[in-house]
């Protein structure tokens, strides 16, 4: 738990605030841009996700390893599912405020997508951690984020399988959150962005 809440904490401090003047913006799509306006929104949303990925991989590697019990696995996954949700809430409202919700959207995925793979990086390594039979093998930070990654891409190679009822149950819960992110959480982002572009401007809007 310390180790996603330390990942949430330093992706809050990155994200930029959303202060006076953000709701005033009008969206715009990327076809509307010139060409150097364009470059430029690409090159700032490439930054901005490869600081996500280093901000959080950073803290993955450098956060002691746990060994929770059980229980106390199944109460860590809960709370990161509850801190996962009100990140995932907080992107889609940025994405509606953004000026260019398009590429808001993949700033959103640059977060959401290894905040979920780092998260559930952490409980198999405290997991192997606490049982070194656990796994077919023991994990160490590298074999578990692969091992996630494996799972998440559904490539599934074999050389690292879980060997627990317990284990197999925490992998089968990120079989069905994959679903849940690849059906639900990325088109929830991208409606975010295609009523941001479709929406009458208010008042705030046209000042």
């Amino acid at each position: 738990m310390a180790r996603f809440h330390r990942c949430t904490t330093a992706l809050a401090a990155l994200a930029p605030s959303g202060g006076r003047g953000r709701s005033s913006l009008t969206p715009r799509r990327l076809s509307e841009l010139d060409k150097g306006e364009r470059r430029r929104a690409f090159l700032h949303t490439a930054i901005a996700v490869a600081l996500a990925w280093i901000v959080l991989v950073g803290v993955y590697y450098l956060v002691p390893v746990g060994h929770p019990s059980d229980v106390r696995a199944f109460v860590r996954l809960g709370i990161s599912a509850g801190l996962f949700a009100v990140i995932v809430a907080g992107q889609t409202r940025r994405i509606v405020r953004a000026e260019l919700p398009e590429l808001r959207v993949v700033e959103a995925l640059g977060v959401v997508l290894p905040l979920f793979l780092v998260a559930f990086a952490s409980i198999y390594l405290s997991l192997s951690h606490a049982s070194a039979a656990a796994f077919s093998q023991r994990l160490d930070h590298t074999r578990a984020l692969y091992f996630t990654i494996t799972v998440f891409s559904t490539v599934g190679f074999g050389d690292i399988t879980p060997a627990t009822d317990f284990a197999r149950i925490m992998v089968s819960i990120q079989m069905l959150l994959d679903l849940v992110i690849i059906g639900a959480v990325v088109r929830l982002l991208i409606n975010a962005a295609k009523a941001s572009l479709t929406r009458t401007p208010g008042p705030s809007d046209q000042s």
